[in-house]
């Protein structure tokens, strides 16, 4: 609390107008909701599985050096500890910090800086902190390169569904549905088939929508799809990758929808 004048009126950004009642808080504590430690999270992947692993290096491939780009909670997340050394990117969260950095060392975490997933982050140098309204602005305005975001199914239009399974219970639907509206290519990262044993890519999702038409690329465990999501090549899935081991039939069977074939030899 200061006397009336000593703030610089440049450096106001509520005008007195708004404000009803100042209360000074004693003792306040900034609590981390979800301490994550780079320790915790081992660059050479030990502590996840080797899908896991496998789902994030391939991931790691879409990122090129100078792009924009937003990961989503969970498992996209995760794509920032692991980006190559020599690709450089401004990563986003949308609760408002471009240039987000890998989890913190341990004992070095700020509770000031976590991600949309209220994760433990670092900012990187050069980074900068924002309003949700400007992250929103950012996002809705088209000046993100790429979205990469989890999916609890995928239909073989690009439909995509990840925000909610009726009967549980969230905390709210979050950013993706003004992410996969914006301009900005969206991929899909997740296991090919849920814990259940069911598809998670399917002819037409029977989940919550989260966007229609919104998905350029599914990555999984098991493979790669490109989604022709504007029907310019008679719309429907492409298999351009298939995982070590496995065959076009593995796939097929683990897939709930048809699909197409690259015409290129498959890697």
């Amino acid at each position: 609390m200061v006397e009336v004048g000593e703030l610089n009126v440049d450096e106001i950004h509520l005008p007195g107008i708004y404000v009803d009642k100042i209360i000074k808080s004693v003792n306040r504590e900034n609590r981390i909701e979800r301490l994550r430690e780079a320790s915790t999270t081992k660059k050479d992947g030990d502590d996840i599985s080797v899908s896991t692993k496998m789902i994030i290096n391939r991931a790691t491939k879409e990122l090129k050096n100078g792009m924009y780009v937003n990961l989503g909670i969970g498992l996209p997340t995760m794509v920032s500890n692991y980006i190559p050394p020599e690709i450089s990117i401004e990563i986003h969260a949308e609760n408002g910090l471009l240039g987000v950095g890998p989890y913190p060392q341990v004992g070095y975490a700020d509770p000031d800086f976590i991600n949309a997933g209220k994760e433990t982050v670092t900012a990187l140098p050069g980074s900068s902190a924002f309003s949700s309204s400007e992250s929103f602005s950012i996002v809705r305005g088209g000046h993100l390169d790429l979205t990469m975001l989890g999916g609890l199914q995928c239909s073989s239009s690009g439909d995509l569904a990840n925000w909610i399974i009726p009967g549980k219970m969230v905390k709210g639907m979050g950013g993706a549905m003004d992410l996969v509206s914006a301009k900005s290519r969206v991929i899909v990262i997740m296991d090919h088939i849920a814990k259940d044993g069911s598809h998670k890519i399917v002819p037409q999702c029977t989940l919550p929508l989260t966007g229609k038409g919104v998905v350029d690329r599914i990555i999984t465990d098991m493979c790669v799809f490109d989604c022709d999501k504007n029907g310019e090549n008679g719309g429907g899935l492409t298999l351009i990758e298939i995982a070590p081991g496995l065959t076009v039939d593995d796939i097929q069977k683990a897939t709930g929808c048809k699909f197409k074939i690259t015409s290129n030899d498959i890697p």
